[in-house]
């Protein structure tokens, strides 16, 4: 290990660090030493002289040591010992010298209105550099803005004029803080090297300036075949997604078939693959990621990696669950289901949630894995297929026939236009109650999507029918036989405000 010699920030010489000092220390010393001579007005460089020994040269200022120089120095400068013995005592009496000129009162006197001069100079510049850079971006944006057109591709905007101007606008900003940094980066090198005690920060400036640009610069070229492997690998990732996507988009539209396999599972499928790629895909470029091997990526990496298992257990759940409902073919969009207390039509099926769109036109976001572990009434399945048999229940009393019931609920759902006639509805007595008998009729529908409506036009055929009939439909709080029968006579059927069909 080598260290420079320094004074007033220039470098004098190199020296080797030994087994029982370091070579910064060393240096260090040696520095203190010839400021400390410089420094003492009784001393005249004259006096230093060389003093040479069998294993080492000693630069002596009169009777106080300034250094010692060993073999191993002169190989560092590649050199004989005694060559560089008589370079080092030039070098000292140089900076000696210079020290003392340089805090001469005249020298600094001049140093001092020159960096003065500077200044003013400096303040001047940017003061004008401003009010030019105004006139120039006013005296741009007059014959260029207007001119700007939008960057159009058949027809589509892709970028707007104000985008583009904003653009421009910004790159001239740019260039103006380019130009300030460069003036103050010129201003204070000059005015730092004036002055002994700022000289070594005016070359500091160069390597703050120089040191980030070669790191980057050999980092970069470090990297580069990691980076061109990176592009080359997702390049060919992306258009294998894209042969994948093609592939079951195929299969989705139905113009692939694979055996046992339902289109309705095209997509889902199509995600689990991807996602399984890209994993793939990130185990192979991890090594070759700038910055992989670090400690800070390590542990950015595990940092993340904590905070995703603490965090995803509700999400890898409902994410489980929503593929696990789709090859299931619990439901798909469109279908009319009962989640839980929720009845209303399947909206969409996302990977984590199910939105449901109830009765009530709201929108509900149902997490899939509720909907994996509760029941799910799905009344569209078999309703396309083999019909949704609907269902309803009247309670009679005893002395009416139950054939004469049985008839008339029959009639009811005949008079529902939204019941099939085929399979034929039918009729269940349900239980033989204290006060009554509950009858059920039962009819098969096409459509679940309408079966509310369907619902309501068979209530409403049924109470229009036992009126006609005039059988009383029983109520849970029957306690006796009324002296009139509480039916509605057909003359009351549309009392007001209520108006006969055709006439609304």
């Amino acid at each position: 290990m080598s260290a420079p010699v320094v004074v007033d920030g220039s470098i004098l010489f190199k020296v080797r660090g030994t087994s029982s000092i370091p070579a910064e220390r060393r240096a260090q010393v040696i520095s203190d030493r010839i400021v400390a001579l410089a420094a003492d007005p009784t001393f005249d460089k004259q006096g230093l002289r060389l003093e040479s020994q069998p294993d080492a040269t000693m630069v002596m200022a009169g009777t106080q040591l300034v250094m010692v120089m060993s073999d191993g120095d002169a190989r560092l400068e590649g050199i004989d010992r005694q060559v560089l013995g008589r370079v080092v005592l030039t070098r000292v009496g140089e900076a000696i010298d210079a020290w003392r000129r340089d805090r001469a009162l005249a020298s600094l006197q001049r140093n001092a209105l020159f960096a003065s001069g500077a200044t003013l100079v400096l303040v001047l510049a940017l003061w004008g550099g401003a009010r030019l850079f105004r006139r120039l971006r006013r005296l741009i944006e007059e014959r260029l803005r207007q001119r700007i057109p939008d960057l159009q591709v058949r027809g589509f905007n892709i970028v707007q004029a104000q985008q583009l101007w904003g653009l421009l606008a910004r790159l001239l900003v740019l260039l103006w803080v380019a130009v300030v940094l460069a003036a103050l980066y010129v201003y204070l090198s000059s005015v730092l090297a004036l002055f002994p005690w700022t000289r070594g920060l005016a070359g500091g400036l160069v390597a703050l300036v120089l040191d980030p640009l070669r790191t980057l610069g050999l980092g970069f070229i470090k990297i580069v075949p990691k980076l061109a492997f990176l592009v080359v690998l997702f390049f060919i990732t992306r258009y294998v997604l894209k042969l994948i996507r093609l592939f079951f988009g195929s299969v989705a539209d139905g113009n692939v078939v694979l055996p046992e396999f339902d289109p309705e599972w095209a997509w889902p499928t199509y995600r689990l693959v991807k996602i399984l790629l890209i994993a793939l895909v990130m185990v192979v470029a991890y090594p070759y990621i700038p910055g992989s091997g670090s400690e800070a990526f390590k542990g950015i990496s595990i940092f993340v990696g904590v905070i995703f298992s603490l965090g995803s257990s509700s999400l890898i759940g409902n994410l489980i669950a929503g593929y696990t409902m789709n090859y299931h073919r619990v439901f798909k969009v469109g279908d009319r289901v009962r989640i839980g207390e929720h009845l209303g039509s399947v909206d969409q099926v996302r990977v984590l949630v199910t939105h449901l769109r109830t009765l009530k036109n709201e929108m509900i976001a149902i997490p899939n894995s509720v909907i994996l572990s509760g029941e799910v009434v799905n009344y569209s399945t078999l309703a396309r297929q083999q019909g949704l048999i609907l269902h309803t229940t009247v309670g009679i009393g005893y002395e009416i026939p139950w054939r004469q019931v049985e008839a008339m609920l029959l009639e009811a759902a005949g008079r529902t236009s939204d019941l099939l006639r085929e399979p034929p509805p039918f009729v269940l007595l349900k239980a033989l109650g204290d006060f009554c008998i509950t009858y059920e009729i039962n009819a098969y529908c096409a459509d679940a999507s309408a079966m509310i409506q369907v619902f309501k036009e068979l209530h409403r055929n049924i109470l229009d029918i036992f009126n006609e009939y005039g059988v009383q439909i029983m109520t849970p709080a029957y306690e006796g036989d009324p002296d009139q029968r509480k039916v509605v006579p057909r003359e009351n059927w549309y009392a007001a405000p209520a108006r006969p069909q055709g006439q609304e």
